[in-house]
């Protein structure tokens, strides 16, 4: 019987190819679907133990009380540094937790350069599945699993902590921006960490880097004080790094140390950074491939 001959291999559907659009939304919603319930059925400790997250703050109270004791014996909440008040520096503790837990991204870097040491990466190499993409939406089901059951605790902490913001509510635009600025801090936490995981394709490890970058981001991202503190020359040094959005931008814009035209500015060069890691993920997933090199079964 004569042999069937092969079609042409132009004729052939590439290996990697991605499917139609509608269809890759189909996809992302049912990542974002399945790893949601996955999340959902083990993550019940969340709610005790975000509330135990704010304990630290306990000790940060003290301490900056004590600072501002030594400014003002007599009435210490009425001393002021850089033009936070003790109430002020309190509240802007209570909001960088808040900005932390968006835009913190535990075990990324470290897990994408894994799957591309031990060779885990080569099903997403013969499946039409995106890396990056999948690696996103499972963090939106993450965020979205962790709210669920944290936004609980949230609430109890900050109405105990109510009348440390003496401003009281921010106004309707001031919100939406800090709002938005949560969303952004997400995307750009997650494309910069995935940066860093995709150095994966040319060091085989990886963890000294990103103990660097975590001891830089401890101090930059303003998590241990506001940066508006620094002096200067550093303080204009540490506004042209995007690690500052991670933490000290959402608080500030809530407490409205930053308004109008300095707003403006800085909500452009979030968009921006969020853009520039976004294209340097792609670009390094593009390099990174070429270079990869898969064997065994």
């Amino acid at each position: 019987m004569p042999s069937q001959a092969l079609p042409p291999s132009h004729d052939l559907p590439p290996g990697n190819a991605l499917p139609p659009p509608g269809q890759a939304w189909k996809t992302r919603w049912i990542i974002l679907k399945t790893a949601l319930a996955e999340r959902l059925a083990y993550r019940g400790d969340f709610a005790l133990g975000t509330l135990m997250r704010f304990l630290p703050i306990i000790t940060q109270i003290f301490l900056w009380w004590a600072v501002f004791q030594s400014l003002n014996p007599d009435a210490p909440q009425s001393a002021s540094i850089s033009g936070y008040s003790f109430h002020d520096m309190v509240a802007y503790y209570l909001l960088t937790m808040l900005g932390r837990a968006f835009s913190s991204m535990p075990g990324l870097s470290s897990n994408i350069a894994k799957t591309i040491r031990d060779g885990e990466i080569k099903r997403y190499l013969v499946q039409p599945i995106d890396l990056l993409s999948f690696l996103f939406w499972s963090r939106v089901a993450h965020k979205i699993a962790y709210y669920s059951v944290a936004t609980g605790p949230f609430i109890l902490v900050f109405f105990l902590c109510r009348n440390y913001f003496t401003e009281g509510w921010p106004s309707f635009s001031t919100l939406a921006c800090f709002c938005l600025s949560l969303l952004l801090s997400f995307s750009l936490g997650f494309y910069l960490e995935a940066c860093l995981g995709l150095i994966g394709f040319w060091m085989l490890e990886v963890s000294s880097l990103l103990f660097v970058y975590m001891l830089m981001q401890f101090f930059l991202s303003g998590h241990m004080f506001p940066l508006d503190l620094l002096p200067e020359p550093f303080e204009s040094l540490v506004n042209y790094l995007p690690i500052k959005y991670l933490a000290y931008f959402p608080a500030a814009v809530f407490l409205g140390k930053i308004q109008g035209t300095a707003l403006l500015y800085d909500m452009l060069m979030l968009v921006f950074w969020v853009a520039f890691f976004y294209a340097t993920s792609r670009w390094l997933t593009a390099k990174g491939l070429q270079r990869y090199s898969g064997f065994g079964g």
